[in-house]
């Protein structure tokens, strides 16, 4: 992972938790221009300042070796770097409200489910070649989380984990 893509991830990562780089800065007991730093691509991370970024977003850091993967192309969705209009939107209360509802039926972690929706936002304007406006976003994350907390027609019971 290059610094570009660890400043996106720590940038998704603290958008979806409705943070601030000055709040998780003083949390990880980092300066904030060297995390503003980071989240754009810039600087080179130790392990140690990468752990407490992490504490401070409420995850672990982990850190493993594996080989190239040459049939993964494009930007996983974490990676995704969030709009400010979606970062603003995922400060508010009411997505806070629909995040909890959603992760407590599916039993999911809910900063992770997050930084998912916000991610996949990001990749729907991608793909949109335009923004979404916020009516667009929340009609999207009306209708998860009516899909999260409504039965399975067929079954009656809850419906499987929702793949963002």
């Amino acid at each position: 992972m290059d610094g570009q893509e660890i400043g996106r991830q720590l940038r998704a990562r603290r958008a979806a938790a409705g943070r601030t780089v000055a709040s998780v800065a003083m949390d990880a007991g980092l300066s904030v221009p060297y995390v503003a730093n980071l989240e754009n691509g810039r600087g080179n991370p130790t392990l140690g300042a990468l752990s407490r970024l992490a504490s401070a977003l409420g995850m672990r850091l982990g850190v493993s070796f594996e080989p190239p993967d040459e049939t993964t192309s494009g930007t996983p969705p974490s990676l995704v770097e969030i709009p400010p209009p979606l970062v603003r939107l995922g400060r508010t209360e009411r997505f806070q409200r629909m995040i909890e509802l959603i992760s407590a039926n599916l039993r999911s972690d809910p900063d992770e489910l997050a930084a998912q929706l916000l991610s996949s936002l990001a990749l729907v304007e991608i793909a949109l070649r335009r923004g979404l406006g916020e009516e667009d976003c929340w009609r999207l994350i009306d209708a998860l989380t009516l899909i999260a907390v409504s039965p399975n027609p067929r079954t009656g019971r809850e419906h499987a984990r929702l793949r963002l």
